[in-house]
């Protein structure tokens, strides 16, 4: 029997003032004024498109907003936009509601009319505090402009605030890294996102590689990185997802829980499970022109039985938390028989251990992570 898992919605807005020569996200650099109210009525149109296999069976019980930079748009346009999102979803009375913003585009007054529309969580972009630093990552704003956004965040009295923070960077020494997250923790956030900078493909910086850090280094400033946080009170729950208790993002959560998520915007992909236990994947039209044209929907896959098993866990294993055995045949409607193997080879190869309800990741998985998973490739 299948289990419908938790509802979330994710909202991409896909316009940058520049595009960041790392960046592999479905970002664009405007070319022109943002068109604030019209990609609105867009999003609510590719909603209205999406409702019907939800049955309205399903609170809403987060939504995230994310891009590109979606502190361009303007207050009256996020309110538009979450207004007829409520109209046409149930939401949860304690719904987590995340945007994502650029401190170079951090306005109080602004700030002060999306939390009034109803955003109650901010993640603000950093990346560093080094001044030559954010240069090199093709950044907009300055350490200062950081330092302001987060302090801003704080003040609004938001329930939450996240700083995303970079390291690994292009000739970045172990105490450049530390110095960077020595400063984010003296910001306070209830949740810091610290991941190691990744060459990506089509991006400007796999064209022009610069130089990084070798693995041992990577693997220095993780681990002195990680005693910090520590010692600081932040708990590691995720690869690269650090909160101090009770603070979790649980968007994010709902996403590696293998959870289901509507996605509306340009390029926003979306998982819904339905009641016989077919699992639909959507990704939407990447460039605006050919959105706000009304072509919304890019692709449509259903996900063979064959491809649950590495899907599920590819999900599930990014979290440190134990994986309740019970959810993979919930989840996804297969038999624990269909990975019965794996689960032996994964054990035997110590990258898991086991309990009569539980899977639980070991150190050596978390080193290994992309090993442990091959094993659940079709």
């Amino acid at each position: 029997m299948v289990k419908l898992p938790p509802l979330s919605l994710y909202i991409h807005i896909p316009w940058c003032v520049q595009k960041c020569p790392y960046c592999d996200f479905n970002s664009h650099a405007l070319q022109s004024e943002v068109p604030h109210e019209e990609y609105a009525q867009h999003l609510l149109n590719d909603l209205d498109i999406d409702l019907p296999p939800t049955g309205g069976r399903r609170e809403v019980s987060t939504i995230f907003i994310g891009g590109g930079t979606p502190s361009l748009l303007s207050s009256e346009a996020m309110q538009m936009l979450l207004d007829g999102v409520q109209a046409r979803l149930p939401l949860s009375p304690t719904a987590e509601i995340t945007m994502e913003a650029n401190p170079g585009a951090v306005e109080a007054d602004r700030f002060s009319a999306y939390q009034r529309a109803g955003i109650n969580r901010i993640s603000i972009g950093v990346q560093s505090f080094s001044a030559a630093k954010l240069e090199r990552l093709g950044r907009i704003h300055g350490p200062e402009e950081a330092e302001h956004a987060a302090r801003l965040a704080e003040e609004l009295g938001l329930s939450s605030f996240n700083l995303d923070l970079m390291h690994g960077l292009p000739d970045q020494s172990l105490a450049e890294a530390l110095d960077d997250l020595r400063q984010a923790i003296a910001l306070n956030p209830p949740h810091l996102s610290w991941y190691q900078l990744t060459i990506e493909p089509n991006t400007l910086f796999a064209s022009r590689p610069p130089r990084l850090r070798d693995e041992d280094d990577l693997w220095d400033i993780f681990e002195q990185g990680h005693q910090l946080l520590s010692a600081a009170g932040y708990q590691q729950y995720e690869t690269s997802a650090y909160a101090k208790p009770d603070y979790r993002c649980k968007h994010n959560l709902n996403y590696w829980r293998f959870g289901d998520y509507l996605g509306i915007g340009c390029g926003a992909h979306g998982k819904l499970t339905q009641p016989d236990g077919t699992i639909i994947r959507t990704t939407k039209t990447k460039h605006p022109r050919g959105f706000m044209a009304g072509k919304y929907l890019d692709k449509r896959h259903e996900v063979a039985d064959s491809e649950k098993p590495f899907e599920f866990f590819m999900n599930r294993f990014r979290l440190l938390e134990a994986a309740p055995r019970a959810e993979y045949s919930l989840y996804t409607g297969l038999a624990e028989s269909t990975i019965r193997a794996q689960i032996d080879e994964a054990l035997a190869k110590g990258y898991l251990t086991e309990t009569a309800e539980y899977w639980q990741i070991t150190e050596k998985g978390k080193l290994f992570l992309n090993s442990l998973l091959e094993l659940f490739l079709a």
